[in-house]
């Protein structure tokens, strides 16, 4: 018998699933519950069963201004679906997926936008039964199971000369010094302000705050220090093997290649810790520009990212946007957002 439904953060239902499937720090109930109070939305996750196994996606549900509909989001991140069943089994996933769209259709939900996981992946093929995937270009990553050689060997050359600048210069990494986070945050707001960030990226001290006290030990800070003074610094994730940079910056002026010391020092603490994988994202959506270019001169490790958009309501859909074409399937979604 294969049942759908959504849970609630504190459904032990929710930690259940989560156990018996490979995911992220991104599937976490406290992560999505927090993440929902940014958009002004409520946590929930989609759970599938069938005979003995289940699938998991977390989600954040929206009202939509003057319509008393919802769309869903995927938190911050790379949420996308997790599941005991391997992708090769796509039968499954394309159950799963279906039953998703007719479980959110049931809530007053028009659209799903999800963002998929590059290093935990979904069969395509079954998703887009039930979507549209739209491929946003590659992620960076670095293999930590390797040696220190190897990672320092696969370094782009320009990277490893500004490197050792860095600490030429007396810059140190310093990790888990909590003292320096909230000087970090306003360092992190400058470099906003500088890049012309958009305002959901003026993360909060508050929010910031929060989410330190929401996963504890799986969020750590590396902040680059010279001579008493923060020049920048690394937060990431580490989880189940995985890690992931959440945020990173440094301040304005002289910052003696701090920031490439950074990620260089963050891989080898996590190489140490047994990690398999740090995970440096890609380039502004997705696109192959000059950050992309920057975090790949660390390492070689690439993967694809995806979203998955999909209309749950298509008679109020076209209500809302008119009929969907190729074109808005593809480009900002959904259109009346």
């Amino acid at each position: 018998m294969a049942e759908g439904a959504l849970l609630e953060p504190d459904d032990t239902a929710w930690a259940e699933a989560l156990s018996r499937t490979r995911h992220d720090i991104y599937h976490l109930p406290a992560y999505a519950r927090l993440d929902a109070q940014l958009v002004g939305g409520t946590a929930t996750a989609f759970r599938y069963d069938e005979a003995d196994h289940v699938l998991l996606l977390p989600l954040i549900l929206r009202p939509i201004p003057e319509t008393g509909l919802r769309d869903a989001i995927s938190p911050y991140g790379y949420p996308g679906p997790v599941s005991d069943v391997a992708p090769v089994n796509s039968g499954f996933w394309a159950r799963a997926a279906r039953a998703l769209v007719e479980l959110l259709n049931t809530h007053g939900v028009v659209t799903a936008f999800v963002r998929l996981h590059p290093l935990l992946p979904a069969p395509r093929i079954s998703l887009e039964q039930a979507g549209t995937l739209v491929n946003h270009g590659q992620t960076v990553s670095i293999d930590l199971t390797g040696t220190a050689e190897q990672i320092w060997h696969d370094t782009h050359r320009t990277h490893r000369k500004q490197i050792n600048r860095a600490k030429r210069a007396e810059v140190e990494i310093v990790f888990d010094d909590w003292d320096t986070f909230d000087t970090w945050v306003d360092t992190y707001h400058a470099t906003m302000h500088r890049v012309g960030a958009r305002e959901f990226y003026f993360f909060s001290h508050e929010h910031l705050h929060r989410l330190r006290a929401a996963l504890g030990g799986h969020l750590h800070l590396a902040t680059a220090v010279r001579r008493g003074e923060v020049l920048g610094g690394n937060l990431f994730f580490e989880y189940d093997g995985m890690m992931h940079t959440h945020l990173q910056a440094t301040r304005d002026g002289q910052i003696f290649y701090a920031d490439k010391l950074l990620y260089h020092e963050v891989r080898l603490w996590g190489r140490e810790r047994g990690n398999r994988v740090v995970h440096l994202g890609g380039g502004v959506g997705g696109s192959d520009d000059s950050l992309f270019q920057y975090k790949a001169a660390f390492g070689n490790g690439r993967q694809d990212f995806h979203t998955w958009r999909l209309i749950t309501d298509p008679a109020a859909y076209e209500r809302l946007a008119g009929a969907p074409t190729p074109e808005s399937l593809v480009g900002r979604f959904p259109t009346y957002r």
